[in-house]
């Protein structure tokens, strides 16, 4: 049974059990939703660019050689849908190495578009390195959940994760 805001009531007590360790915080408008994990907000009068903590999304075509992954599209627009000119809260961890703020994008009803995501199919729990970038404990239950209803790319039994796409895609050329 989904409990309001399409989340299973089982992940928002595991999340609410575990208190995450913000760095800051930003507020701002959602102005462009670049990919299913990554996003624009306008704080003030400055653009932060957000990369949606512990979830990673199909990769979308950056350019010739670097083609996109099924379902990158519907994975951004799932996101677009849910934020597009939004003011948000981003509770953030910290910047990567292209000055993205590391966050979970906080709904009004208390679950984050990061659970949205994975729990409609939209993106994977980020596994890479052994869970190394999973902050929120509650994401591989809803990515099981997911993938036992076949939601989005679930439809597909052969969905690679975007971090074996990128090694195996981009860096060795061994795209299918």
């Amino acid at each position: 049974m989904l409990a309001t805001g399409g989340l299973p009531a089982q992940a928002k007590q595991a999340a609410a059990q575990e208190t995450p360790h913000y760095a800051f915080t930003l507020k701002g408008k959602v102005v462009s939703v670049a990919d299913g994990d990554t996003l624009t907000l306008l704080v003030g009068k400055r653009r932060e660019k957000v990369r949606l903590a512990s979830i990673d999304a199909p990769e979308i075509k950056k350019d010739g050689a670097r083609l996109g992954q099924d379902m990158a599209q519907q994975s951004r627009k799932a996101l677009a849908d849910l934020l597009a000119s939004q003011t948000v809260i981003a509770q953030c961890f910290e910047q990567d190495r292209y000055q993205r703020n590391i966050c979970d994008v906080m709904l009004p009803d208390g679950s984050s578009a990061n659970q949205r995501q994975v729990a409609a199919g939209m993106a994977w729990a980020n596994m890479e390195k052994r869970g190394r970038f999973l902050r929120d404990a509650s994401l591989p239950a809803l990515e099981r959940r997911a993938r036992r209803d076949r939601l989005g790319i679930w439809q597909r039994s052969d969905a690679i994760a975007p971090w074996v796409w990128r090694y195996q895609c981009w860096q060795l050329g061994q795209c299918s």
